[in-house]
């Protein structure tokens, strides 16, 4: 195809969730970068600075509800691709995990019922994570992974919106070594900093470094390669295979402060960190005991696949990022 014939067409409109989070900002901005889409974002707060950026860069923003079904229809309408994406822990830090999985399966239908209605969608592309309660026989429950595979599941239900979806796995972000749970802390009587973990250091971590970029790369390749990634195929998002006692060797080498790695039960996990521990320490144990397989319930494209390589932001580079930020 000719570049003049190209440039004549009419632009594709892209729909995105969650753009001022990482992952839909992800999006926006590698779509921003290529240029060929309309891009239209979906926000609940229109005069946030973020938004404003956006706008003049000329995206499209909506103000939806992902609880209000009719909201989401109207936000999708006219749409080819739409990214997908729900926020788990903005209900579970209020609510807790009961709570959350309920209004996170809610949008999560939502938006699956408005892609399904939504004439001319081509790609509707799902953030989600595999059933932990699954893959561990019921031993290792982690709400905010289970409430996203139930909405796989429903997604699966609908032949036809299933033809035009990809799920899509993330690893485990860079930004996670920011949270209360993954942060050393000083033991004063010992003058030495520790790392209170509920699993051993050899346990397997998949991580997608940066998420902020990486996911965006992922997405861009994903509507890029449609033959290869439509018809309900997992899409796992990572940069590297690698082990908690790694992470914290990175954490030491940027920082220079040696850290000891402490293995410490649940139990005691959940009660340095209420409800946090339980919730994060669950999904720790389970990779932990199944390792690889703790992402094996689908078989599923990875970076070599899409043809990914030096575009993204691995971990350490991603942590030194973090580490080095003003507003650690």
């Amino acid at each position: 195809m000719s570049a003049q014939l190209k440039s004549s067409l009419p632009q594709k409109l892209v729909v995105v969730v969650g753009v001022t989070g990482g992952q839909g900002g992800s999006v926006i901005n590698s779509l921003l970068a290529d240029g060929s889409y309309r891009l239209r974002g979906i926000t609940r707060s229109p005069q946030s600075k973020k938004l404003q950026a956006l706008t003049a860069k000329g995206v499209e923003m909506i103000t939806a509800d992902l609880t209000d079904a009719d909201s989401v229809i109207a936000a999708f309408k006219d749409a080819s691709i739409v990214f997908a994406v729900t926020n788990y822990f903005e209900t579970f830090a209020t609510s807790g995990p009961e709570e959350a999985m309920k209004v996170e399966y809610a949008q999560g239908v939502n938006m699956a019922k408005a892609a399904s209605v939504t004439a001319g969608l081509e790609h509707f592309i799902w953030s989600t994570l595999p059933s932990r309660k699954a893959i561990s026989s019921g031993k290792c429950p982690v709400p905010h992974c289970d409430a996203k595979a139930q909405i796989d599941a429903f997604i699966k239900k609908d032949k036809a919106l299933l033809a035009k979806t990809t799920f899509l796995w993330t690893g485990l972000f860079a930004e996670t070594m920011q949270h209360p749970m993954l942060l050393p802390n000083l033991l004063q009587s010992a003058g030495k900093h520790v790392w209170l973990q509920p699993c051993p250091a050899s346990t397997l971590v998949f991580t997608i470094g940066d998420h902020t970029i990486n996911i965006g790369h992922f997405v861009h390749a994903i509507i890029k390669q449609p033959k290869l990634t439509l018809h309900g195929k997992y899409v796992f998002a990572t940069t590297e295979v690698t082990t908690m006692g790694k992470l914290l060797e990175h954490r030491n080498e940027i920082t220079g402060k040696e850290t000891e790695y402490l293995h410490i039960t649940l139990e005691e996990y959940n009660r340095l960190w209420p409800m946090w521990g339980l919730e994060f320490g669950s999904d720790l144990k389970c990779w932990d005991e199944f390792g690889a397989e703790s992402w094996a319930s689908e078989e599923w494209l990875g970076r070599e696949e899409l043809g990914l390589g030096q575009e993204l932001v691995g971990f350490r580079d991603a942590l030194v990022t973090l580490l080095k930020s003003p507003h650690d």
